[in-house]
């Protein structure tokens, strides 16, 4: 899942995939609610519900879990967004106690934020650009102090 130097111009990659122990309660849920379906149209059509609700619920999770922290060829990418590293600034890691802080009162809304729940660390990236309006990114990431070095490199 998360893979360290993987080409030479490549100095940090993370998947930021869902942990194995968040699936079960979603997975129930989606059980409980094709049942409650099952309950409502006995019958032919009884299966269907679980066809089509597992299998989404599944897609959906891993779908969650397709953001990815990347430091390759002189840009971050974070999710779907890249930026030269020559147009960051400071780099600071935020720890999970302060997490709450920093994603509530104290984040900017013109913030770029690639945030997922069960990460819990993150990493602000000052932007430098004048022409770019985002004062600066807010990451998760499970290995904050690997990706604060890979943008200072």
């Amino acid at each position: 899942m998360s893979e360290t130097a993987v080409t030479a111009t490549t100095t940090f990659r993370e998947r930021l995939y869902v942990t194995p122990w968040i699936w079960p309660l979603p997975l129930l849920a989606a059980g409980l609610l094709a049942a409650e379906v099952h309950m409502g149209f006995p019958g032919v059509r009884s299966w269907l519900p679980y066809v089509i609700l597992l299998p989404l619920t599944v897609v959906l999770i891993v779908k969650m879990g397709s953001a990815k922290v990347e430091v390759s060829g002189g840009e971050l990418r974070a999710g779907d967004a890249h930026i030269p590293l020559n147009l960051l600034g400071e780099a600071e890691i935020i720890a999970p106690e302060d997490r709450r802080k920093a994603m509530g009162p104290h984040l900017d809304p013109a913030a770029y934020v690639v945030h997922r729940g069960w990460v819990k660390p993150l990493v602000r990236v000052r932007v430098n650009d004048p022409d770019d309006p985002t004062p600066y990114w807010m990451i998760s990431t499970r290995r904050p102090e690997e990706l604060v070095a890979a943008i200072k490199s």
